[in-house]
């Protein structure tokens, strides 16, 4: 027989030799893990839909908080549960509201871990869209003001980045005319400039309380089949001055963060989301695959695509595994 002159199994003989000349990297650095925080006190209550996961007080989200960071994952992103909800979402930019609380609590508690917060109104609204309503319709140009407000309430509790994820045309300029206006320059805004009307998000409408009361997001959201939507949008965000950007969900939209990731020179965020976390765990649990293996290749290929950083809730996991 012939002697093939290229044999590409000699570098894969051995673990060490493999990790040697492994391509793409995943460490806890890379990853930002999502809390929910919810009003009350001692509260630790594991979320049906997203086993592993928790409605966390404030007081429990900065020993949480003080765990993540020990174990060296970059950051958090904050959601939240409001006391109550009103057609504005009011409690979304109150200087006690959860978040803002949790923040301070966070910050006081640790002393490296990123703290980012969710800025939507979807969380805070009673009729549960990412803006203020009038005849059924989701008003763009209304919503500017409140998120605006929202962002800078975070800002002033001390959060490090706020990451807009309502898909309004032009919120990352009115946030960024916000927080410049109001001394926080120096705070980066990592925008959801792709974010897909997706199947993927049940879990976590169950997590954050943020079904929508009729209708869906697919007027505000991208239509799922759109890639040069995507690039248009995150272009959009860049000029209006977005510091990072981010494409969810991630494993249906790898594609989209390849293209992202050769479009623009900005840091790139993905979100591993919670129908992804829900699949990989319910088949775990009866057995019919290998949890570690496939988050491990999960979140190599979200990297592999161009991601920067990705938000999962497998960080903990992740890192404790690797450690």
């Amino acid at each position: 027989m012939s002697f093939p002159a290229e044999r590409p199994r000699r570098l894969r003989r051995s673990e060490r030799l493999r990790a040697m000349v492994r391509e793409t990297h995943v460490t806890p650095a890379n990853l930002i893990y999502p809390l929910f925080v919810a009003p009350g006190r001692g509260l630790r209550k594991e979320i049906g839909s997203l086993p592993g996961c928790f409605h966390l007080s404030v007081d429990e989200i900065a020993k949480e908080a003080r765990e993540v960071e020990s174990l060296g994952i970059a950051g958090v992103i904050l959601f939240g549960l409001p006391e109550g909800k009103d057609p504005v979402g009011s409690q979304g930019y109150a200087e006690d509201g959860v978040v803002q609380q949790a923040v301070r609590a966070i910050r006081n508690e640790t002393k490296d871990l990123l703290v980012m917060t969710d800025v939507c109104l979807c969380e805070y609204t009673s009729h549960g869209h990412c803006g203020v309503i009038a005849n059924n319709e989701v008003l763009n140009d209304p919503t500017l003001d409140l998120l605006a407000q929202m962002a800078v309430s975070h800002a002033q509790a001390g959060a490090h980045i706020v990451a807009p994820s309502d898909m309004m045309d032009g919120r990352v300029a009115a946030i960024r005319k916000g927080l410049d206006g109001a001394g926080f320059m120096d705070i980066p805004i990592l925008s959801y400039a792709a974010k897909y009307a997706s199947a993927f998000y049940g879990p976590f409408r169950e997590a954050a309380d943020s079904a929508p009361q009729f209708g869906d997001r697919r007027g505000y959201q991208m239509d799922p089949a759109n890639v040069r939507e995507a690039l248009r949008e995150v272009r959009l965000d860049v000029e209006e001055g977005a510091d990072m950007i981010m494409v969810k969900p991630a494993l249906p939209y790898l594609d989209v963060i390849r293209a992202v990731r050769e479009a623009v020179d900005r840091p790139v965020a993905a979100y591993n989301v919670s129908g992804e976390y829900a699949m990989v765990k319910a088949a775990a649990q009866r057995g019919w695959i290998d949890e570690r293996r496939v988050v491990t290749e999960t979140l190599t290929s979200i990297r592999r695509a161009g991601a920067d950083a990705i938000l999962t809730y497998r960080a903990k996991d992740f890192s404790r595994w690797t450690a």
